[in-house]
């Protein structure tokens, strides 16, 4: 005898961040009538990652050729503009330098060119007087300007997405046990004691990414390791034109602290990388014994510490020094003073790193019985998240057409 199952939905989708929300949208655009309900634990969407950052539209010049961020930044950077302008979400496209200010940079800066060039993103080399033709502030020795690049309100983008998704959104509802059951399907159990059954689970947690997998009884074999990004707003915001980078290392993969001028015409300094006490830790104070410990436990976390002391031990400098940061922000802008960093709000980046203390570097989609794990989705998947939403859809009404 079959069981009968009553399904609350057919894709149930946890996280209602901005690939969450797309993965949502996708799901219901691809297959009109699938049930779909999302479970976001805070009040509204985009209230950590997707509402945290810088709101940079990346063209994709950084990553390796062939790679999903390669793939899915590039496409999704011109979707993102077309999409921000057919439901009149505030965006431009604003172009952005990448300036080397020391000469062992000039190498990467060059090696950035023809990764732009394979990534199909249009590049323009300058020398240093060509610079003050885009940013009459900015010194360096060279630099290379990036046309494709932009800025945007992706919270307004994950409001629109929730609202056009047609899906039922739970806000303030979080996941706090999972059965699945590969021949039956998944049901959650919430903080508030309601069971929702679905059919497929779709993870999209972010910064507890990892702990959803393990609740749902898959391994991702990797954890999230939290890094907070600090930023001030620039007193005058007149020193800068548009959007201005440092020359990345190519080690880590963090961008450096860039100067942004957002949509309301203020300038963003930073974020720097220190490690976050708490997933959700957005200032020092905010300290989680629990993640801390589980953080801590992970051997990957000691390999980072271990292989980029160097690196940290300046991050956290610059935390903890304003003077330090100032130094580092008058390499790219030299008029500028502390007085002119006003604090803001910080943001967290929820970055997977593997046991062995490689940071992944690529998005990471895993699959399991009834269920798709997106476990690595940091910067740029704001600007990938049309993208990445219908590849997570894909998969999972691959997995609903299974079940």
């Amino acid at each position: 005898m079959v069981r009968e199952i009553a399904y609350d939905c057919d894709v149930l989708v946890i996280g209602g961040g901005i690939v969450g929300l797309s993965t949502a949208y996708a799901i219901t655009r691809a297959a009109p009538g699938t049930r779909v309900t999302v479970l976001e634990k805070e009040p509204g969407p985009a209230r950590h990652q997707t509402g945290r950052n810088s709101g940079v539209i990346h063209s994709g010049i950084y990553y390796r050729p062939g790679s999903l961020k390669a793939q899915f930044a590039a496409r999704g950077a011109a979707e993102m503009v077309k999409f921000c302008a057919e439901y009149d979400i505030a965006h431009a496209v604003t172009g952005k330098l990448i300036v080397a200010t020391e000469r062992d940079e000039l190498p990467r800066l060059h090696a950035l060119v023809q990764r732009g060039r394979e990534n199909g993103i249009p590049v323009r080399e300058l020398g240093a007087p060509q610079i003050e033709e885009y940013e009459p502030e900015v010194r360096g020795l060279a630099a290379i300007h990036v046309s494709t690049t932009g800025v945007c309100d992706y919270a307004a983008v994950a409001g629109h997405l929730a609202n056009a998704s047609g899906a039922l959104i739970r806000y303030g509802t979080k996941a706090a046990y999972i059965d699945r059951r590969p021949d039956l399907g998944v049901a959650v159990r919430t903080d508030d004691g309601t069971v929702v059954r679905a059919r497929v689970l779709v993870n999209c947690a972010g910064l507890h990414c990892d702990e959803i997998a393990r609740l749902a009884g898959d391994e991702p074999n990797m954890r999230i390791v939290p890094f907070r990004g600090e930023y001030y707003t620039l007193a005058r915001p007149d020193l800068v034109r548009g959007l201005v980078y440092p020359v990345p290392d190519p080690a880590f993969p963090f961008l450096g602290v860039h100067l942004t001028r957002g949509i309301d015409g203020s300038v963003h300094v930073g974020p720097n990388a220190v490690p976050a006490l708490a997933r959700e830790g957005y200032d020092w104070r905010t300290v989680r014994p629990r993640e801390l410990g589980s953080t801590l436990a992970w051997p990957g976390s000691w390999q980072i510490a271990r292989r980029h002391w160097r690196y940290g031990t300046g991050e956290l400098h610059r935390s903890l020094s304003k003077a330090a940061f100032t130094r580092a922000v008058r390499r790219l802008l030299p008029a500028i003073t502390s007085d002119d960093l006003i604090p803001t709000p910080a943001g967290v980046r929820a970055q997977a790193v593997l046991r062995d203390g490689t940071l992944v570097d690529d998005f990471l989609i895993q699959e399991g019985p009834r269920t798709v794990h997106v476990l690595n989705a940091p910067s740029p998947a704001a600007t990938a998240s049309l993208p990445i939403g219908r590849e997570v859809a894909q998969r999972a009404l691959k997995a609903l057409a299974a079940a």
